[in-house]
Formats: C-alpha cells, structure tokens, sequence
C-alpha cells in the first residue's frame, strides 16, 4: 500500500462517512486502489453522494457531464489531487 498524505486522508474520512463505509477505516484506504468495482466497490450512486460532499465542503462543483470524471473519479489520490487543486475554501 502507498503512502497516504495528510489531504488523502481528509478526502478518505469524507467518503467513509458520506458512504457510511462501517467496515472501511478511512487511513487503511490505498490511495492508488480503484474507487469502483474490484477497488472500494462504489457505484454511480456513491459517485453522486461523493460529489454532492465534496461541492458543500469544499466549494465546488464536480459535474455528472465532465469527460475527465473516469481519471478524477479513478483512485483515492486523483480524487484527492482534484479537489486538491479546485477546492474554494
């Protein structure tokens, strides 16, 4: 497993409670792993609950139409390195 950064982690503990992940400690999340499918096994609808999260902490919008939401939505860290770069406050 990766190292996980400071942010990485931040943005891991919002999924888990967002998603309510019982059985998912947000600093045992391999940053690299995939989001869906054979990585966490989040689904369209989680991705929908993510983005909501993600506008109202961080100020921005993560739209449904984007054509880099495949590489934004991929792992941990690109989603971590996205909010990174675009949050508001």
């Amino acid at each position: 497993m990766s190292d996980i950064s400071g942010f990485e982690k931040e943005v891991a503990q919002l999924i888990v409670e967002t998603l309510n992940l019982e059985d998912v400690d947000a600093e045992q999340i391999d940053p690299q792993a995939p989001l869906f499918r054979e990585g966490l096994g989040l689904d369209s609808i989680d991705a929908l609950e993510l983005a909501l999260a993600i506008s109202k902490k961080y100020g921005f919008k993560l739209q449904s139409d984007d054509k880099n939401n495949i590489d934004i939505f991929q792992s941990l860290r690109t989603l971590s390195r996205h909010v990174e770069q675009n949050r508001v406050y």
